[in-house]
């Protein structure tokens, strides 16, 4: 019994902390803030569990039952909160403080109860083995089962049938001397039947109950959502200029919308193709949809393109939804793509290829574990792995709307040794949005593009790329290393300003 409240527990606190993550970004700040807040709740309800005196079983039963309703739906809840009222800051930590006082206050009452049976040392130990155990089987089923396998709405109601499961469980099991609170036993019964049967609709309608959320966080209609163990992929349709246009959401961040997904990454590859000495293997760091990859296929003499994308779920959907196809000319299927499901820090550290054009195409580093992908650390690596001539391009964020971070991107490169060109491009869908180009060696921005048929990128707008009008120009910022994340800082503050 111990080992289940312990694991249910956890989950709770690890699925409210990864939906304000996920939500609201930095999820170093959420996971410590509501850690924090969580651990100090437990104490809070163990505090308050001494002033029970009476009726300890029916107790214990009802806030097993609280416990698995609140905390059970705590990431459903959260999802529309987030979506539909202006007080979610006030809803989330509310829930933590609850959701923590009921956890905290199982465990007193639960080894109060069995005392009755047990001798204060076997008590202790048995309670407290059992107590860790099942803290760590909620961290690795968290991890590695429940939200790969069934998502964050689902992962929470599961833990609250847990909790009302023991509830119920409890009505026969556990020890009473009052005869009142035997009689009591029974309406708990039918109330533990009841948080089940509504706990089960709730794990029957989640998907419906995220999609709801989803409609009113994302402008269009959602056709496609899918909680990967890395990230939630979102693709929403709407109709745009008479015509419908798709977009992509990871995390409630946009990656892309087809209207003028064209500019941004025929910005991205091109230039670095035309830097680049030689095209005949190419690696690509993210772009898991496919449409970089699409863009390095219309040159001649690429022979091997490697693509390393963390999320399998990404990769996948780029090779088999035939609206990503469709977008991406069946790129992710052509024999020269070989797909890499691995840490892109880890992969080019452990693999010693080296590569003629490298292009990283990462989301923008709203946390650390991304924020490590532009780092010094990373970019050293990175150097080894080029080809002399070879060119690397790094998606770069905005130089308008987060200066210091655009900014901070190429310093850090030229601090490994590169040599940098940025640049930047109009994409309606994100503003103005930047890259860096760089060589191991000095070299002159392209001038000309020796491929042929693109959308957006000429020669003339490809010259005018590199010029930066004043509100955009370089200023000094800090290396972004792995020990101060300078870079995440500098992104969450320039985008705070402007939500």
């Amino acid at each position: 019994m111990v080992l289940v409240i312990a694991t249910a527990g956890l989950v709770y606190e690890l699925v409210i902390a990864a939906v304000a993550s996920y939500v609201l970004g930095d999820s170093v700040t959420q996971f410590s803030t509501i850690i924090g807040l969580y651990l100090s709740a437990l104490g809070l309800g163990a505090y308050i569990s001494k002033f029970i005196d009476r009726r300890l079983a029916l107790t214990f039963i009802d806030v097993e039952l609280a416990a698995a309703l609140i905390g059970g739906a705590s990431a459903p809840l959260l999802f529309l909160a987030f979506s539909y009222t202006a007080a979610f800051h006030f809803i989330l930590y509310g829930m933590v403080l609850v959701v923590g006082t009921l956890v905290g206050l199982e465990l007193p009452l639960l080894m109060r109860l069995l005392g009755r049976e047990l001798s204060f040392k076997d008590l202790i130990a048995r309670a407290l083995t059992f107590d860790y155990a099942g803290a760590l089987l909620g961290s690795l089923g968290f991890s590695l089962i429940l939200v790969p396998k069934l998502g964050l709405a689902k992962s929470s109601l599961v833990c609250g049938l847990l909790n009302a499961g023991v509830g119920l469980v409890s009505t026969w099991i556990l020890p009473s001397a009052d005869a009142g609170e035997r009689r009591s036993f029974a309406g708990a019964r039918v109330r533990a039947v009841l948080v089940l049967l509504i706990l089960t609709a709730g794990i029957l309608e989640s998907e419906r109950v995220t999609g709801l959320a989803e409609s009113a966080l994302f402008p269009g209609k959602v056709i496609f959502g899918e909680h990967s163990r890395y990230q939630r992929i979102v693709l929403t349709e709407r109709q745009n200029a008479g015509h419908k246009t798709f977009q992509l959401q990871l995390n409630g961040n946009l990656q892309f919308d087809t209207a003028d997904e064209y500019r941004y990454h025929e910005a991205l590859v091109h230039p670095a193709m035309q830097a680049a000495r030689h095209h005949a293997a190419i690696a690509i760091g993210g772009g898991g949809d496919g449409l970089a990859a699409r863009e390095v296929l219309r040159w001649p003499g690429v022979e091997r393109i490697t693509l390393v994308d963390l999320d399998p779920a990404m990769t996948d959907l780029g090779k088999h939804n035939p609206l990503l196809r469709k977008q991406n000319r069946e790129a992710m299927n052509d024999p020269r793509v070989e797909v890499h499901n691995s840490d892109a820090m880890v992969w080019f550290r452990d693999h010693d290829q080296r590569f003629d054009v490298i292009i990283l195409d990462f989301p923008d580093p709203t946390n650390y574990s991304l924020g490590k992908l532009y780092s010094a650390r990373f970019y050293r690596t990175i150097f080894q792995r080029l080809t002399d001539g070879g060119a690397l391009v790094v998606q770069s964020t905005s130089p308008l709307f987060a200066l210091r971070a655009f900014w901070c991107i190429d310093a850090t490169l030229r601090s490994v040794g590169f040599h940098t060109a940025p640049y930047h491009v109009f994409v309606p869908a994100f503003g103005e949005w930047g890259y860096v180009l760089a060589m191991k060696q000095p070299f002159r921005p392209p001038r000309d593009l020796q491929v042929s048929g693109l959308e957006y990128l000429t020669p003339d707008t490809l010259r005018l790329a590199f010029n930066f009008p004043e509100d955009m120009r370089s200023v000094e910022v800090p290396v972004n290393r792995l020990d101060n994340q300078a870079l995440v800082h500098f992104y969450l503050d320039a985008w705070a300003r402007w939500q």
